[in-house]
C-alpha cells in the first residue's frame, strides 16, 4: 500500500492531507464547543433542573465550562474537563454504590469558580469592596442558576446507565 501512495502524485498528496488536516482540525473544534455547551451539560437528570435556571439567569449568554473549568492554560482546562468527564462517565455507566445522592462543587471546582468569577468581574471587585466572605459564591451561589434551581429531581439519586439510555446527549 505504501508502494501505491508513493506512486501518486505528490501534488494531489499534499492537497488530500491538507483535506484532511482541515476536517480532522474542524470536527475537533466543533465537538469541543458542543461539549462545552450547556445543551451536551444537561443531559444527566440532576442536571435538568440547573440548565433550565441557568438559560433564565443573567449568565445565560455563557457556556458551562466559561464557569466550572480553569482558564489558566488550554492544558490545564483540557486536563480539568478530561477527568470530570471520566467521572461523570464512570458514575453514569457502572453503576457503583459511590454515586452521590447529590452532585455538589468540590473544593477545587469552587476554587475554580471564583477564580473564574472575580476574572470576569473584575472592575466591579475595584470598585466595590467585597471582603466579607472567602468566595464569591458564599453571598453569590444563586446568581448563575437563580433561586430554587434544585427541584425535587436534583435530590434524587442517579440512575445507573442514564447517560447511555441518553446516548451523551447525541
Amino acid at each position: 500500500m505504501f508502494k501505491k501512495l508513493l506512486k501518486m502524485d505528490k501534488k494531489f498528496l499534499i492537497v488530500l492531507a491538507l483535506l484532511i488536516g482541515v476536517f480532522l482540525s474542524f470536527s475537533t473544534v466543533k465537538t469541543m464547543a458542543y461539549l462545552d455547551s450547556p445543551g451536551f451539560c444537561q443531559n444527566c437528570h440532576t442536571m435538568k433542573s440547573v440548565h433550565k435556571s441557568f438559560m433564565d439567569s443573567t449568565h445565560s449568554d455563557l457556556q458551562c465550562n466559561d464557569c466550572h473549568l480553569p482558564h489558566k492554560s488550554e492544558a490545564g482546562k483540557l486536563f480539568f474537563k478530561g477527568r470530570a468527564g471520566m467521572t461523570h462517565i464512570y458514575f453514569n455507566t457502572l453503576g457503583t454504590k459511590k454515586i452521590p445522592d447529590v452532585i455538589e462543587a468540590t473544593d477545587r471546582t469552587e476554587n475554580i469558580m471564583n477564580d473564574n468569577c472575580i476574572s470576569c468581574h473584575k472592575s466591579t471587585l475595584e470598585n466595590v469592596s467585597h471582603d466579607a466572605k472567602e468566595k464569591c459564591i458564599s453571598c453569590h451561589k444563586t446568581v448563575p442558576h437563580g433561586k430554587g434551581f434544585k427541584d425535587d429531581s436534583y435530590n434524587k439519586p442517579p440512575v445507573s446507565g442514564e447517560l447511555l439510555e441518553n446516548k451523551g446527549g447525541f
